[in-house]
Formats: C-alpha cells, structure tokens, sequence
C-alpha cells in the first residue's frame, strides 16, 4: 500500500490481518474502503468531529442517507407518549388505533 494514495481497498481478510496499519493509515488521513467480496461495504477514515445528532439534511449532505424521493408526504406532527418496553409492532399498532 503505497502512503501517496488517500484512498485505499481492501478486503476484510487483509483488513483484519493488518488492522494496526489501515487504523494508523487512516489517522494520517487516508479513506479506507472495505470488501466484501469485492462489494463495497464500509468506509474507515480519520476521526473529526462527531455530531452525535446529526439532522436528516446534514445526513443527506454527507452521502450516509438518501433524500425521501415522494418530498409531497407530509411527517406526523404529533407526539405520542407509549409505555416503555413496547415492541415496535405493538407500538405502531397503538398509534395507529388498532
């Protein structure tokens, strides 16, 4: 692996066998992709600053969710309070008044 590249693939074998390398690679600024089966799957890269809320816009900006492609469908205004320890099914159900 060549320092001079910023941008490096690797399968997972590798990345497991030489995980001490991608990790110092990726701290002097490199972008790891990772394989699987020739698949891409993941992306390791240097720490920055982590915003532990993101907002759905910025999630978009940065390529990690896709924008809604219906944009007309409204979001539920409302808050509902459920018990704690509702299964989501259950949870829906409720809202939902079934």
């Amino acid at each position: 692996m060549s320092d001079s590249v910023s941008i490096h693939h690797v399968g997972t074998r590798d990345l497991r066998a030489n995980l001490a390398h991608y990790l110092r690679s990726a701290e002097a600024g490199h972008t790891i992709l990772v394989t699987v089966d020739g698949k891409l799957v993941a992306q390791l890269g240097p720490a920055g600053q982590v915003d532990e809320n993101p907002s759905v816009d910025a999630l978009i900006a940065s390529g990690l969710v896709e924008a809604p492609t219906n944009s007309n469908r409204q979001r539920p205004k409302e808050i509902f309070d459920l018990p704690a320890g509702l299964s989501s099914d259950r949870a829906l159900r409720e809202i939902r008044g079934r």
